[in-house]
């Protein structure tokens, strides 16, 4: 039964709220702002907080349990992160306020530069971005910035892997460049010989996601850092894959000139229905100059009595500002508070971790499910959610399945070199019988699918609405699902 909206328990004369008295001398509205028909509801606080309870559990959650969006990282995010960010000193100030009174969130913002730059190997942070893909195009933009400062005017192109996020040749494409892909082999890695052949004096970068959307890590990144750069083109490092490095390999030490970091993902902070999100990105030392202003920095040493004195600073090359204000400050104080709450040791064992539950889960499944690369993988893996001799069943079959098991289903079709792809990512957050219960309830359906496979076409069976016609429902959103007759 279709839980009944809330104007459908309405019943006249039920009160939620009682208003105090008016403070204040009453007038009269101007008629333009009066409406005839204002159709509120009549409901009692009880119906109210039933309704929106009920609304919130429909939403499934982190909270709820197992969340395996491959690429996305969507961990469990600690409590105390939110209690940072809501301290009156972060929560009640303004980007305007004079430096003066502001230093302890200057402080952390320097110290947040600090640790991205000691976990990542880079010279310098930025934390303008806004999220993941807002750092892609700032990189870019410095990789454009770079080779136009030096007179090099003829490096149109950039190159992008097959194996690259989506985001990669929309960033390359949005500021002029040509993009230029290039397959991977048959391991997963970048194919050096197409990579070769593509590298000449017009090449101005290559956008390298490293692990990959397979999870896996490029064996041979460092001759594709030393190709590109003996072309004279620039390596970005989309570093929205982290998680399966901290504390393990620094991006900057394997030669990558700019990175940005997705501290939503990585560094634990609730992302997901469009954000919010932080980008920060990290450059090598001959690209500071170009990054966006204002920069935070001490602009006077302190000593054992008088703490330093932050301020901000303008890189003499400077690509301009890219974000309002100083980014997603309540984003980078709960990235913040992750990282000096884990420190090095934990920083490493959640990547040890990340990468531990994945290969558990992978090779629980490698015998069910086909794995096109077959190799020890990094925080994710990807599967085909098909079988030559269950030829009806698709991913999408098997995804809204997985929701009748209560769970979340992972990313599907992508990446696009992997037909049929579902792509898993467990994180490090979750127990040992969490991924066996999703590796059961995999197998269960890979069982399904050669049994009764109506039944997975017809799926998901347990949930509010049934499967919805999608490409209908995103160009035609209905936001409310009733709304009473309109005159």
């Amino acid at each position: 039964m279709t839980e009944p909206t809330i104007f459908e328990i309405s019943s006249p004369g039920r009160i939620g709220v009682r208003f105090p008295e008016s403070d204040v001398p009453e007038t009269e509205l101007p008629d333009e702002l009066l409406r005839d028909n204002l159709p509120f509801p009549e409901v009692s606080e009880m119906d109210v907080v039933r309704h929106f309870t009920h609304l919130s559990q429909l939403n499934y959650s982190i909270d709820q349990g197992l969340y395996p969006l491959g690429s996305c990282t969507m961990k469990y995010n600690p409590r105390v992160n939110e209690e940072a960010a809501r301290m009156p000193g972060f929560a009640f100030t303004h980007p305007l306020q004079p430096i003066e009174t502001v230093q302890g969130n200057l402080a952390l913002m320097f110290a947040m530069q600090e640790y991205l730059k000691e976990i990542s190997g880079f010279a310098g942070v930025t934390l303008q971005p806004a999220a993941g893909a807002h750092g892609e195009f700032l990189g870019v933009m410095i990789i454009r910035a770079y080779h136009h400062s030096r007179g090099d005017e003829k490096r149109k192109k950039i190159i992008i892997p097959d194996s690259a996020h989506g985001t990669n040749p929309a960033s390359s494409a949005m500021l002029g460049f040509d993009v230029v892909p290039v397959a991977s082999d048959e391991r997963g890695n970048v194919n050096l010989e197409s990579l070769r052949a593509v590298c000449d004096d017009t090449v101005a970068g290559l956008m390298l996601t490293n692990p990959n959307t397979l999870g896996l890590f490029d064996e041979n990144v460092a001759e594709v850092v030393q190709i590109v750069h003996d072309a004279g083109g620039l390596v970005y490092g989309d570093g929205a894959n982290l998680n399966a490095l901290l504390g393990i390999a620094r991006p900057g030490d394997i030669g990558f000139d700019i990175m940005h970091f997705n501290l939503h993902k990585t560094f634990s902070t609730p992302h997901g229905g469009g954000g919010p999100g932080s980008g920060p990105i990290g450059v090598a030392a001959h690209l500071m100059d170009f990054l966006p202003t204002p920069v935070v920095t001490v602009i006077e040493e302190g000593d054992d009595d008088i703490p330093p004195l932050y301020g901000f600073e303008t890189p003499a090359k400077t690509v301009g500002r890219v974000k309002s204000f100083h980014g997603h400050f309540g984003v980078v104080i709960k990235a913040f508070t992750y990282i000096i709450m884990n420190g090095a040791e934990g920083l490493r064992k959640t990547a040890e971790y990340a990468v531990l539950n994945a290969n558990y889960m992978r090779v629980l499944l490698q015998d069910t499910y086909h794995l096109p690369y077959n190799r020890i993988c990094m925080h994710e893996f990807v599967v085909e959610g098909k079988w030559d001799d269950a030829p009806g069943v698709i991913v999408l079959d098997i995804s809204k399945r997985l929701m009748d098991y209560k769970f979340h289903p992972p990313t599907n079709y992508f990446p696009l070199i992997v037909h049929e792809a579902l792509m898993i990512e467990p994180t490090e957050t979750e127990s040992k019988r969490d991924l066996d219960e999703f590796v059961q309830a995999m197998k269960k359906i890979a069982e399904e699918a050669h049994q009764n496979p109506e039944l997975l076409k017809e799926a998901p069976h347990t949930t509010p609405v049934g499967r919805l016609d999608e490409v209908k429902a995103a160009k035609e959103l209905v936001l409310c699902c009733w709304l009473p007759d309109k005159e």
